[in-house]
């Protein structure tokens, strides 16, 4: 009361004092170096106690671990992530600079930090909790929130102590066990206002940092290397400090017992960036990994098909000028733009410009390979060798790649049977299970020792390392197993001096479009109605990228109604003209 000074940041004058006796700002929460003078009161009679002192905050529980909080958590997640990608050749910019920014960003925005004070239905709620002495909590909180930049000169995180407070003071007293502080109120939140921070979430961040650096990583490639163990996911929290004890609730915020999904990761990325209020993102150009015109010749060389057909990819994404800068480039936003997956859209074009060469109708791609294939042998014969190479044959190179596909899927299926999804280390959701927990976990790591060694297991082999391409080809083979240097001559024709197709006809997947806000699909896609050739492409496709067929399909239909568009039209007009 006595101390009147402004503060030197906001000149308000609203001090508190910490348990160590230093004035800090009630409404910034900045700390002074000054400190309260002690009045000796031995020789005054009849004064009146204002004060009371707390103590020194306990940092430290009884079970030797410390006050730590969801977002912290978060943090070091995000933190691991950054360091594997960095690992894995990703711009060292993208930790400290990106990604870091973007996370102060979201708890700014969200509310969990650098702000004066939380907002919302929260407050209201512990509103009763607070401290009416004049002597509040120690507001410089634990450390671990830096732990993200590698600058050790940037001060800790602003929050508001007196809610940390609060929150520690109901985590406490409510029955539910947390090891965080603010665990169980973090799962009571009402959340509509605001995106909560989930374990896919980690996963959104690092993409659109990515995509912000335009780095050569499409999010089916992040996701496979998570899957892969390339970034950490799975049980990251092993990876927390010894005094952050995870239990109770905590478990059912980091704890993954599934796989990150593509259209989950993708749609929360979007959300994030126009949550966060992000500007427009750098161009995405033509000399951009994530240009169509790239990814189609690196998804044409897994796929093992022609290099010609590269040519024809480049046409459709110039015809229907999905190649332009405004369609790829991020905004967030602005409702007016669809949401771009760059993968699929690679994907997509290659399925329409298979569909144009060789129809895909289950009859005319096998009338096109015995003609390829009599005219190998007919060349074989008279020792005739095109500078083009041998004609393409679809019937061979469905074999080769349904040969490998299948050996591949396999061996995922395997791994993914073999996955362990419980930790090394036992968790336990209540204090009263733990030691229930213990003896179990040891009873199982011992029978599964004396298993081991009576079946004389193999140990685990150390992980690949990770590889952009799941299917690699090479053209010194003998076998005659890679297609890239094949030519297309025996299914286009010269007209009007440029290559076209011989097949002159072409089959819609769909004649109408879906309303993909309503139905989430632009198509819908079954199986058994379409041909079995298109959906072993498709097939194909999904397994590169490690996503559903439908979503693939959906992006072909786009295409299809971009590049047929006036020829849509005038069906539909002829057909509302018979009607009336």
């Amino acid at each position: 009361r006595d101390f009147n000074e402004r503060c030197a940041q906001c000149s308000e004058v609203n001090w508190g004092l910490t348990d160590g006796g230093r004035f800090y700002c009630r409404s910034c929460h900045n700390v002074t170096e000054r400190t309260r003078e002690v009045v000796n009161t031995d020789f005054i009679t009849n004064s009146r106690v204002q004060t009371i002192s707390k103590g020194l905050k306990k940092k430290e529980k009884n079970d030797g671990g410390c006050e730590w909080y969801i977002c912290e958590g978060f943090q070091l997640v995000l933190k691991k992530q950054a360091e594997a990608l960095e690992a894995l050749g990703v711009c060292p910019e993208m930790k400290d600079e990106i990604l870091c920014n973007f996370w102060r960003c979201y708890l700014q925005k969200s509310k969990q930090a650098y702000c004066k004070r939380p907002a919302g239905e929260t407050v209201k709620a512990l509103s009763v909790c607070e401290s009416s002495t004049d002597v509040d909590s120690d507001p410089e909180r634990p450390s671990l929130l830096r732990l993200l930049s590698l600058s050790e000169s940037e001060g800790d995180l602003q929050t508001d102590c007196s809610f940390a407070s609060s929150v520690s003071k109901v985590s406490e007293s409510t029955s539910v066990y947390s090891g965080s502080v603010d665990g169980s109120l973090y799962l009571m939140k009402n959340q509509k206002e605001k995106l909560r921070m989930t374990m896919p979430m980690t996963l959104s961040f690092c993409y659109m940092a990515l995509l912000w650096l335009r780095e050569p990583i499409t999010l089916s490639e992040l996701l496979r290397f998570v899957v892969e163990g390339h970034i950490p996911y799975l049980n990251v929290f092993q990876h927390f400090p010894e005094k952050m004890k995870l239990c109770g609730l905590d478990l059912k915020i980091f704890c993954v017992e599934s796989w990150p999904v593509y259209e989950e990761v993708f749609n929360k990325m979007h959300e994030l960036a126009a949550f966060l209020d992000l500007p427009r993102f750098p161009d995405i150009t033509e000399s951009c990994f994530l240009h169509p015109d790239m990814l189609c010749m690196k998804y044409l060389m897994e796929a093992n098909l022609p290099d010609e057909l590269h040519n024809w990819t480049c046409r459709v994404v110039k015809k229907i000028g999905i190649g332009e800068v405004d369609f790829l480039t991020l905004t967030p936003g602005n409702k007016s733009t669809r949401k771009v997956k760059y993968d699929v859209l690679a994907a997509a074009v290659i399925v329409v410009v298979l569909k144009l060469l060789f129809l895909l109708d289950d009859h005319y791609e096998w009338l096109l390979s015995e003609f390829a294939e009599e005219r190998n042998k007919n060349n074989t014969e008279v020792c005739i060798f095109y500078s083009g190479g041998p004609h393409f044959e679809f019937k061979k190179w469905y074999e080769v790649v349904k040969h490998s596909l299948d050996v591949e899927q396999k061996k995922l299926d395997e791994e993914r049977a073999k996955c362990l999804w419980r930790c090394e280390n036992p968790l336990f959701y209540s204090v009263k299970n733990k030691s229930k927990v213990l003896k179990r976990r040891q009873m199982v790591v011992n029978l599964q020792n004396q298993f081991g060694k009576l079946s004389g297991s193999v140990p685990h082999a150390e992980k690949p390392n990770p590889s952009s391409f799941q299917l690699s080809w090479s053209e010194e083979d003998t076998d005659g197993s890679c297609f890239h240097g094949h030519s297309l001559k025996g299914i286009l024709q010269e007209k009007c001096g440029l290559l076209t197709a011989m097949n002159p006809d072409y089959w819609l997947c769909t004649v109408k479009l879906c309303n993909e806000k309503l139905c989430g699909h632009l198509a819908h896609y079954r199986e058994v109605e379409f041909p079995q050739s298109y959906h072993f492409v498709l097939g194909l496709f999904s397994f590169l990228l490690r996503i559903q067929p439908s979503y693939i399909h959906d992006e072909v239909c786009m295409i299809e109604h971009k590049l047929f568009n006036k020829k849509l039209c005038k069906k539909l007009k002829y057909n509302t003209v018979l009607r009336k």
